[in-house]
């Protein structure tokens, strides 16, 4: 009889990997975020638990959910989040939003936006970066599976709302994603604020398709991302003070990005 072929560590590994995100479930809280989970969809709802207080104002959401709530009273409010969470009443466990594939997400569009993040992990500055990338209509904004902020609570309280509407895709390898967004026609533009080109001068000779990435605040970007950006640039700034927020770097850059089809 033949022996069995064993697997090596890393399929082993990965396989694992993979059950247990397929296991994972997240709380979402507060009135914003479960409502419009409730209102999605896409997203797989498990339990939700509400006081009478916020079940009254997420109104006609719940039923549209399609899932039944267990009222509880506000002082025994026992769900898995942190203690000083803002929930306002309300919390459900879901699964994560499941975006697909980056090359659907990009699309066709001659003038689609995706905004790249490298090393990001602070759920509140993501969650600020996906309201702005729905305001000013990203395709997806995308960010490497590893050291990157996961879809928790706060990430879409944060984000308040936008996380159920906004690709969110966590890729294996961002290198890879940034190659393939440059074989699908995307300008690889990288935001460092020691760049000689100024980000308008670096849209300008960028053509339609613009994949932006910045760095952790810090930090910045890894060698390895920097070096598969096409042109690297900088948001100009006025007097010695010139160090913006992730987040608010990402939406002066998305702003400037979606300017050009005006």
């Amino acid at each position: 009889m033949k022996k069995p072929v064993k697997k090596p560590k890393w399929v082993i590994e990965k396989e694992k990997a993979r059950r247990e995100a397929g296991q994972a479930t997240v709380w979402l809280f507060g009135l914003h975020a479960v409502r419009d989970a409730l209102l999605n969809p896409a997203r797989e709802k498990l339990r939700l638990v509400v006081t009478k207080n916020a079940l009254d104002r997420l109104g006609d959401a719940v039923g549209q959910g399609g899932i039944e709530p267990e009222i509880v009273d506000p002082r025994k409010f026992d769900v898995p989040i942190d203690p000083a969470s803002v929930h306002q009443g309300a919390a459900l466990e879901a699964k994560p939003l499941d975006w697909g594939k980056l090359r659907d997400l990009a699309g066709k569009d001659e003038a689609a936006v995706v905004l790249c993040l490298d090393r990001v992990t602070d759920p509140h500055n993501v969650g600020a970066i996906l309201r702005s990338a729905e305001v000013f209509g990203a395709r997806a904004v995308v960010a490497p599976a590893r050291h990157s902020a996961p879809e928790t609570g706060a990430l879409a309280k944060s984000a308040s709302g936008a996380l159920e509407r906004q690709p969110y895709l966590r890729v294996g390898n961002l290198s890879a994603a940034l190659d393939e967004l440059r074989e699908a026609g995307f300008r690889l533009v990288g935001l460092d604020g020691e760049a000689e080109a100024t980000l308008a001068e670096a849209l300008a000779d960028a053509g339609h398709r613009v994949a932006l990435v910045l760095g952790a605040e810090g930090p910045g970007m890894r060698e390895k991302t920097r070096e598969t950006c096409d042109i690297l640039a900088r948001i100009p700034y006025s007097g010695d003070f010139g160090s913006l927020n992730v987040s608010n770097a990402a939406a002066v850059s998305l702003y400037a990005a979606m300017s050009r089809k005006t």
